[in-house]
C-alpha cells in the first residue's frame, strides 16, 4: 500500500522533505519507522510522536493505509 507520509518541525529539517509517498507492505507502526529509519539513520536520534489519519498511535498499532505524519514534541503554554 501506497503512505503518504508528512514531516513537520525539526523532522522535515532532518528529512530535507516536508512530504513523500512510501510502498509499505508491513503491518505495524514499528515496522513502518524501521523503513524510515533506514532511509533516515538521524531519525533514530530524534524524539517524535507518530499520528496516523490525524490519531495519535503506538508503536504496535496496525498501519491502514492513509496518512501518516511524525509530529516533533510539542511545546505548551
Amino acid at each position: 500500500m501506497k503512505i503518504t507520509v508528512k514531516y513537520f518541525g525539526m523532522i522535515a529539517e532532518t528529512t530535507q522533505c516536508e512530504e513523500e509517498i512510501i510502498d509499505f507492505s508491513g503491518n505495524f507502526i514499528s515496522d513502518f519507522l524501521k523503513i524510515l529509519h533506514s532511509k533516515y539513520p538521524e531519525l533514530k536520534n530524534k524524539g517524535f510522536q507518530v499520528a496516523q489519519n490525524q490519531e495519535l498511535v503506538s508503536l504496535e498499532t496496525g498501519v491502514t493505509g492513509g496518512e501518516i505524519a511524525l509530529l516533533p514534541p510539542f511545546a505548551g503554554g
